[in-house]
């Protein structure tokens, strides 16, 4: 049976169509022993319907893979198995065989796309139109006429058209069709929206920054089908098992009919059983039991926020003993923030109003978290003129009250002072300190840090929690940075790594390979090579971003690392459902082929059973559709 879903809504139900007709056929066919009389004409006029809706399509496949691709598809034995089973006087046995093969064929093909499609129903989620704040005003134009650059209006309750920057206003927007973030994101100006995101509350305008074509939503679907093209392991060996097995049981079932006749059978006799043969040991179940799984499991882990690049980055994400994790910007929030005040001479407010206005136009991270502060602590920033910034020490400048100064250690060398014995407790190197002063006098020290994320805590945990992972922190920042930060996630000495060269950090994967498989955590952009000499690269926070999308195996669009412990449990389940998939299908097939062989197992009972292991595989691996991942880890 071909593994290939249809692509086409429209294919289905050509399918559905064709399958009532071989069932019609069936059903009049099978009417002639209760109804009398029922002219014979008709019977067999019935079941050549059946035989042609049921026949033809499974025929015209396994004639075309044999012609292109040179393989005997398992469709082939169907159709010779009903063929074989009308030259032998049993038609209406071989009508039942096409018309179940067809349902089964059916509703596989229905089954398998519906997993296929799971993602590319965001695409229904586009707007067609948008509103384009242009110079004749605000007018509705078709989403694919956007460029770059352009402005458009989104109005509460509207679906943002394509990616863009939040030029005028915030509000909260529902994220979750994209990033599977369940709980609204607040939004503000310069915050970055993606396409087919919904803007709950607040009128906002934004900027385009990328068109249709090479839209989020473009780059998940255009990475979900390129996974579901490329074939896991699994796969592979069931795509290579199942060609050779089914040249074999074809070779098999016609050397059956020559040792049935050798050991007594009628020629009739011998075929009938050949033909049952042929049909027990058909390997339709084996070969679509992994597609079955990983197909689901991607859909589902898509539909999350998390994005396989193929089944062979689900298995292999399922089989990790080491997740190694750059700190800065995976880990931690990769945004400096203020953790500490102190003001030695003024009140904290006036204190932090002097240094906000001395670094109001410095474009340095530090600086930035400074501002920050006082502005959510409601503190304007004091007039400061004059202001020189001086490299590897800080900033100077004027207040009202004369000289001003911020900066580090080597500044306050340079402008004569000590360190009080009241800052000393923030000079341990774990955090950056920032002293503030006048001449040789300190005013006080603020100390800067960036911060864990506030779920990483959380996620390291939920990897652990099968006893049997390691988890390894790998950063180029000084050793009492990274103990703060690891220390807060829980994290023991051995597991930190730092003051690594990004060649240290690749010699630190290779080592851990020694214990199993190594899946390496990053941006996406920076720590390209270990994401590549990892077994799995996972990309977070990537949403939106291209290079990001394409830079490893496994990509998480929202900046939760929860994310990461559901997919490894999605990918732990879909290698059972798998395991249990090939156990039910070689189960089954081993039982029917005994029967044939050895007890004359009628033809009606081996196409259920046959036909019914296919159905319970597909079944059972569409059950990981309902499992899409949850950030709650």
């Amino acid at each position: 049976m071909s593994t290939h879903a249809h692509d086409h809504p429209e294919d289905e139900d050509a399918d559905l169509y064709l399958t009532l007709l071989c069932w019609m056929g069936l059903g009049l066919a099978s009417l002639h022993p209760f109804v009398q009389p029922l002219p014979t004409g008709l019977v067999w006029a019935a079941l050549g319907v059946s035989y042609l809706t049921g026949g033809l399509p499974p025929l015209r496949t396994a004639l075309h893979e044999l012609w292109h691709d040179r393989r005997l598809d398992i469709d082939l034995l169907m159709v010779v198995a009903a063929a074989a089973a009308a030259a032998v006087g049993a038609a209406l046995e071989g009508a039942v065989l096409l018309a179940l093969f067809s349902l089964s064929h059916t509703l596989e093909h229905r089954s398998m796309g519906k997993a296929r499609r799971a993602v590319e129903a965001l695409m229904q989620l586009r707007p067609e139109t948008a509103l384009l704040d242009g110079p004749d005003g605000v007018v509705e134009v078709p989403v694919a006429d956007l460029v770059p650059g352009d402005r458009v209006i989104l109005r509460p309750g509207a679906r943002v058209p394509v990616d863009g920057r939040i030029a005028v206003g915030s509000g909260h927007l529902d994220e979750s069709t994209v990033t599977g973030e369940s709980a609204p994101v607040r939004k503000a100006t310069g915050d970055p929206v993606h396409e087919a995101t919904v803007n709950l509350d607040g009128i906002l305008t934004v900027e385009v920054v990328r068109g249709l074509a090479t839209s989020t939503v473009a780059q998940m679907i255009k990475l979900v089908t390129e996974a579901q093209a490329q074939k896991a392991p699994s796969e592979r060996f069931s795509d290579w098992f199942g060609q050779r097995y089914t040249i074999a049981v074809f070779v098999g079932s016609v050397l059956s009919f020559f040792v049935f006749r050798l050991i007594g059978h009628a020629p009739g006799e011998a075929l009938y059983r050949a033909a049952t043969l042929l049909v027990a040991a058909s390997p339709c179940a084996v070969v679509i039991s992994v597609p079955a799984a990983i197909l689901s499991a991607l859909s589902a882990a898509a539909r999350g926020g998390v994005l396989f690049k193929g089944g062979a980055a689900l298995e292999g994400l399922a089989e990790v003993r080491t997740f190694a994790f750059d700190k800065t910007g995976t880990l931690t929030t990769g945004l400096a923030s203020v953790t500490n005040i102190i003001a030695l001479e003024e009140d904290e407010a006036q204190f932090l109003a002097v240094a906000a206005g001395l670094e109001a136009q410095s474009e340095h991270p530090i600086a930035a978290a400074i501002r920050r502060e006082a502005a959510e602590r409601g503190i304007p920033p004091l007039p400061v003129r004059d202001t020189r910034a001086h490299p590897s020490e800080g900033i100077t400048g004027r207040d009202a009250a004369g000289p001003v100064w911020a900066g580090n250690a080597r500044m306050l060398a340079a402008m004569g002072g000590t360190l009080p014995d009241a800052l000393t407790p923030l000079a341990d190197g774990s955090e950056t300190l920032v002293l503030v002063g006048r001449g040789p006098r300190v005013l006080g020290g603020i100390t800067v840090a960036d911060e864990a994320r506030a779920t990483a805590a959380e996620a390291l945990a939920a990897l652990k929690a099968g006893g049997r992972t390691d988890i390894l922190m790998m950063t180029g920042d000084r050793a009492p940075v990274a103990a703060r930060i690891g220390e807060r996630l829980g994290l023991q000495p051995g597991e930190i790594h730092a003051g690594l060269l990004p060649g240290d950090k690749v010699k630190l994967v290779d080592a851990a390979t020694a214990k199993g498989k190594v899946a390496f955590i990053g941006d996406g952009v920076n720590d390209a090579a270990a994401l590549a000499r990892a077994d799995v690269g996972v990309a977070m926070g990537v949403a939106g971003s291209e290079v990001a999308l394409q830079a490893a195996d496994v990509a998480l669009m929202a900046e939760d690392l929860r994310k990461l412990a559901a997919a490894r449990r999605l990918a732990a389940r879909a290698a059972r459902v798998i395991r249990q998939n090939l156990a039910i299908s070689i189960g089954a097939m081993v039982i029917l082929v005994t029967g044939s062989l050895f007890f004359e197992l009628p033809l009606p009972l081996a196409v259920l059973g046959h036909e019914g292991g296919t159905l319970l595989v597909v079944l059972n691996g569409l059950r990981l559709l309902a499992d899409p991942i949850r950030a709650k880890a």
